[in-house]
């Protein structure tokens, strides 16, 4: 009984690694299309508002700086919910697959 225990958390343990890595990788493109959007969207506005020289250097500077702070705010939002989620599931005293459902259903909303 002992030895399949051992075995399960080791199963679980290498399935939880292998999600983390792939999660790794796909935020890691999506961070690169987000990143070239922005780019995009910025470079857009500043032909729209037909800047050139030291003007369009600034705009985008600052424009590219403003999209990273509403990413980073957006981000601390992110790990807000997923701490207010962890504390009203640990209060509940989920585990196993109702802690999982309740953190899916959470996350969402």
């Amino acid at each position: 009984m002992r030895s399949n225990r051992v075995s399960r958390s080791s199963f679980l343990a290498a399935s939880l690694t292998a999600l983390a890595l792939t999660l790794v990788g796909l935020s890691g493109t999506a961070m690169a299309n987000a990143s070239h959007q922005r780019m995009k969207d910025c470079n857009g506005e500043a032909k729209e508002k037909a800047l050139k020289g030291k003007e369009r250097k600034d705009f985008m500077k600052g424009c590219l700086k403003a999209a990273k702070a509403e990413k980073a705010d957006a981000r601390k939002a992110q790990q807000q919910k997923m701490k207010d989620c962890n504390a009203s599931a640990k209060e509940k005293a989920l585990k196993g697959k109702e802690r999982k459902d309740f953190m899916k259903e959470c996350l969402k909303g």
